[in-house]
């Protein structure tokens, strides 16, 4: 029985395009991603989602709150789940926004940083580096994301060298799929769909 961890913010929650601001609604159960993926693995493989809207690299974000800083919550949450065979780590997008005012390499440098502390507290064998979606200035969000689509360029290029740095396996989701016009961050249910059967494709082939 493979375990698999995906450590991610509120597109790994299954968040829906947002209408108005601080209203989140999310996709139903096996319109998510993760449960996209758990579906293509079948029952020897069990998929944990641990994904937290406006969850960012290392930054605490005061505005918001809710302990939203991946660095801070991720020891107890591998200990919380292990033994674990493989984490799939999407973060980033969140780390786009204004009050961060961090460039794509910054980001790429935070995702490391998360990497190194999952191998130091336990035996992870396997880890996925994912590289966000690239978000658009638009709708509801915008104000929070302005300038984010100049500050992610890069960004892929960025989270591939690291994961070569770092030995880990590394995919790009931004050529499988597209955010929502609606907000310009989260993805429509065909989307969860569209990225589930492709990440399961990657992680089946690394298990």
């Amino acid at each position: 029985m493979a375990v698999i961890l995906c450590y991610g913010d509120s597109n790994t929650h299954g968040t829906k395009p947002l209408t108005q601001v601080g209203k989140f609604e999310r996709h139903g159960p096996g319109d998510r991603w993760p449960d996209v993926m758990a579906a293509a693995l079948g029952p020897d493989h069990t998929v944990i989602s641990e994904g937290l809207p406006g969850r960012t690299t290392v930054h605490d974000d005061v505005v918001e709150g809710g302990m939203r800083n991946g660095l801070t919550v991720l020891p107890a949450i591998l200990h919380s789940h292990r033994p674990i065979d493989l984490m799939v780590l999407m973060l980033g997008t969140n780390d786009l926004k204004n009050r961060f005012s961090v460039t794509a390499f910054e980001i790429s440098r935070s995702l490391e940083r998360l990497i190194v502390m999952t191998r130091n507290e336990i035996d992870v064998p396997d880890i996925l580096l994912v590289s966000p979606v690239p978000v658009k200035e638009a709708g509801v969000q915008a104000h929070a994301f302005a300038g984010a689509e100049a500050r992610q360029v890069g960004l892929a290029e960025h989270i591939a060298a690291a994961a070569e740095r770092q030995g880990c396996g590394f995919l790009e989701a931004g050529r499988h799929l597209a955010v929502s016009d609606v907000d310009g961050i989260h993805w429509e249910v065909e989307a969860h769909h569209a990225f589930g059967a492709v990440i399961a494709e990657a992680v089946a082939a690394r298990l």
